[in-house]
């Protein structure tokens, strides 16, 4: 008979707060992750786990350290991924209390990383060091933590290259939680089965500079943009699906570069961000937009301009509700009592490079805080995080 999600789960859990307040005490604006990356060393390796710091760098880019630690040899192996750099602190006097002092204050653990993200990956380790205590020697899969140190950072040096020097090594994953913190204002309120992908480009329009007395002598690019741009937003790409919100183009900015009030331009561009669901794919996005500028410009009379995407900063992906979804919402609503809304909103994150080699959930603190001045979390919203970790550990291993 399987075990209950509940079972063993509570009293017996180590510190969720304890293993936050040593985590934010090591300051790691990004990309400096050594400090809390020690931290969780020294925690793992004492369990029993094999742990890795292999660091990774990129021309262009600091050299990033990254942790990979793995308890058990066989099969389910389930991944926790985050990341412990966090964004700078600002006005460090605006803050209650010192950003790296973890200071608890009326229920509340104040510092830099408390919600996004040290304050989830304590509380995996709670979950994980209890749940493996309590499963003993007989344990006969596998729990592992991917961390990185660039996550806030460019994303170049981190999870995307820690995942490939996994599978260079044999390693395996089944399934990865990742702790962002997801919630909108209630624990348990929502936890994210996909994103949709992001996209940028530059659209140039290119024309002949001249005195803006003499228009006939020169050919005004912004004439074009103006006649052109609309195409891009109108009519809408989609409406949208069951799991995700319509796709957007939004364009961000239009840039110039002309200080003078009498001379037309040689160029404009034009850049703008696309977040799309899984109803297109990369290059049927690439051939709409094309598609669109070359109908808009030979309707104006106008040279179609030119295009130019970004590299991919992530595609869309969607986990669909199955075991994984179905385990992660039994934990959630077994020890919240509430019922999570499966959603697909929100910004990129590090699963947008996990879902490529296993299936993914994303699920962590209420997010109000987090990036602000007396970034915080309530301690008791912290411990019951770690019980739906330990939770949802059981009730994926009984399964």
């Amino acid at each position: 008979m399987a075990q209950s999600p509940l079972a063993d789960a509570g009293p017996a859990l180590p510190d969720a707060l304890a293993l936050a307040r040593r985590l934010i005490r090591q300051p790691s604006v990004t990309p400096d992750a050594r400090g809390p990356l020690d931290e969780m060393e020294a925690v793992l390796s004492a369990a029993g786990f094999r742990v890795a710091r292999p660091v990774f760098s990129e021309e262009g880019t600091e050299p990033v350290e990254n942790l990979y630690a793995r308890f058990g040899t066989g099969r389910p192996h389930i991944a926790f991924a985050g990341h412990v750099d966090v964004v700078p602190p600002g006005d460090v006097a605006a803050w209650r209390h010192d950003p790296f002092s973890g200071a608890v204050e009326d229920g509340a653990l104040y510092g830099r990383g408390a919600v996004d993200m040290k304050g989830g990956i304590a509380a995996f380790m709670a979950a994980a060091l209890g749940f493996l205590a309590k499963a003993g020697p007989d344990f006969a899969g596998s729990v592992s933590f991917l961390i990185t140190g660039d996550e806030e950072g460019p994303s170049v040096n981190g999870t995307a290259k820690l995942l490939d020097w996994c599978a260079e090594r044999g390693e395996v994953f089944d399934a990865a939680l990742v702790g962002e913190p997801t919630c909108a204002a209630l624990l348990g309120d929502t936890v994210k089965i996909g994103r949709r992908g992001s996209m940028s480009g530059t659209v140039t329009f290119r024309g002949v500079q001249g005195h803006v007395a003499y228009p006939e002598r020169a050919l005004n690019p912004l004439r074009a943009l103006l006649a052109v741009a609309p195409a891009l937003t109108e009519p809408p790409l989609d409406a949208g699906n069951a799991h995700f919100a319509p796709s957007n183009l939004e364009i961000v900015s239009v840039d110039t570069g002309n200080p003078s009030w009498n001379v037309i331009p040689a160029e404009t561009r034009l850049r703008f961000n696309i977040r799309y669901n899984d109803l297109w794919t990369r290059p049927a996005l690439e051939a709409e937009l094309r598609r669109r500028l070359t109908a808009a410009a030979t309707a104006a009379g106008v040279a179609v301009p030119e295009l130019v995407l970004e590299r991919a900063s992530g595609d869309v992906f969607l986990t669909a509700p199955g075991p994984l979804v179905a385990a992660l919402s039994g934990a959630i609503a077994a020890v919240t009592g509430v019922e999570p809304a499966l959603t697909t909103g929100g910004g990129t994150s590090d699963a947008r490079f996990i879902k490529d080699y296993c299936p993914v959930v994303e699920f962590g603190l209420v997010g109000t805080t987090m990036h602000k001045v007396d970034e915080r979390v309530p301690v008791a919203e912290l411990e019951q995080l770690a019980a739906v970790y330990a939770a949802f550990l059981s009730q994926y291993f009984a399964g």
